[in-house]
């Protein structure tokens, strides 16, 4: 009996421990702006540090585009996410416990980033009189998708439903699809089209700063005290810890909070985004 009472304690504490394991499990979704392969790659070597620096275990759970991320990140099944700015404003109106932890910075040192428009250098199209124009987009939930690029063409006095768009979802596809010709122009991060300058790809126009890329947390699943530590990780991380993350996360980060996205919501209000293409 002795050892039958030793054998079920032990069996008691084995189950603690895996549910307290399972606990201190998060589930992480990248942001589709790139291959998988790309993404995964550039986002192993933060989680391991935040792995490292919290105990937490952490789990990649890749997405093909921002509606599905939206929809299981509102189902609970992810506890944190990397996204854009307009993802996250979406986001937060479907579930008031998405909370920004840090902005990551540019490699300028800036928590702000630009969406451009780009063309092929040797092409000089007039913004002021576009119409009837192959226009490249990422996604409709995409910051630099429509909502930035009808924005900078509305500035110079045209509009994307004078044109003719489809969306193509992640920024290297859009970068490489106007330099084989297939559209004239598209919009995409700056950062990520001038990446294309040696493949004859230019910036035409360029945004006013947005808030930086961030890393979200579900205070549905996350206690305050880990979204705390998560942060303070992030936000001390420097010199050799980072150089080795990828090329949107690797300059650091700094606290991040909703008031930040304010400026970006008032612009939002005014756009109607399809969900598709007109062409």
């Amino acid at each position: 009996m002795m050892y039958a009472g030793r054998g079920l304690v032990m069996a008691l504490v084995a189950a603690v421990v895996c549910g307290s394991a399972r606990a201190e499990s998060l589930t992480f979704a990248p942001l589709p702006m790139e291959s998988p392969e790309t993404v995964v790659k550039q986002v192993k070597p933060m989680l391991a540090h935040l792995e490292k620096t919290t105990g937490i275990d952490i789990r990649i759970d890749y997405s093909s585009d921002y509606a599905e991320i939206l929809q299981k990140f509102a189902d609970g099944k992810l506890d944190l996410a990397y996204l854009g700015p307009l993802p996250y404003l979406t986001l937060r109106d479907r579930v008031a416990q998405a909370t920004p932890l840090v902005h990551f910075k540019e490699k300028s040192g800036s928590a702000t980033y630009t969406c451009a428009i780009v063309a092929p250098a040797d092409a000089k199209p007039d913004l002021s009189r576009l119409k009837k124009h192959k226009v490249a987009l990422t996604q409709p939930l995409s910051t630099c998708g429509f909502l930035s690029t009808d924005g900078l063409l509305r500035q110079a006095g045209s509009r994307l439903d004078d044109n003719l768009y489809r969306y193509l979802d992640k920024h290297d596809e859009v970068a490489l699809a106007v330099t084989r010709g297939e559209f004239e122009l598209g919009g995409l991060k700056t950062a990520i089209g001038r990446k294309y300058a040696h493949m004859g790809l230019a910036v035409i126009a360029e945004s006013g700063p947005l808030p930086g890329f961030a890393l979200v947390a579900n205070a549905k699943t996350v206690s305050k005290e880990r979204m705390d530590q998560l942060r303070d990780a992030l936000v001390a991380a420097e010199g050799d810890t980072i150089k080795g993350w990828g090329d949107n996360i690797r300059f650091g980060a700094v606290a991040a909070f909703d008031g930040d996205y304010d400026g970006l919501r008032r612009l939002r209000r005014q756009a109607n985004i399809p969900e598709t293409g007109n062409f």
